[in-house]
């Protein structure tokens, strides 16, 4: 079966599958409720373009509803469509930032367990058995004055 955006159907077979007849379907093009592909003169009609002539079918026959409000509820669903279409692009983005941030946390928490794991295998030391902090030892001026580098400034 062909893509259900690729035109393939030509008027005649468009309207026998949808039991209708072709000029009914040259007078939906012309207001608007379907676009079927034109090449040359001749119109193509895809898979969701023969979808849609069902639908109107139901909406004027068996719901009662005239080409004006067949237009309407067309476009009512159209808008749905596009609004559902983003919603799921919106849920889709959601979904991945979350992946991102669960994964940004699973390593958070594996370098907290690695880094309990080596605080473990340090060894405790009391402060009497910590070396003293090393003293400041004044460095030895190069210039030859013999003075240590650390000199006050006037």
């Amino acid at each position: 079966m062909p893509d259900r955006d690729e035109a393939v159907y030509v008027i005649s077979i468009a309207a026998r599958m949808c039991e209708m007849h072709p000029q009914t379907l040259r007078q939906y093009e012309r207001i608007g409720l379907v676009r079927p592909r034109r090449v040359g003169n001749n119109r193509l009609y895809s898979q969701r373009d023969i979808e849609r002539l069902r639908q109107i079918q139901r909406l004027t026959q068996e719901m009662g509803l005239n080409l004006a409000g067949v237009e309407v509820v067309l476009s009512l669903l159209d808008k749905m469509d596009e609004m559902q279409r983003q919603l799921e692009e919106q849920a889709e983005r959601m979904q991945a930032r979350i992946e991102r941030e669960i994964e940004r946390a699973r390593a958070e928490a594996e370098q907290l367990f690695q880094d309990r794991e080596r605080a473990k295998q340090l060894v405790p030391v009391s402060r009497e058995q910590r070396p003293s902090p090393a003293r400041k030892i004044p460095i030895k001026d190069l210039s030859g004055t013999g003075e240590g580098s650390q000199k006050d400034d006037p």
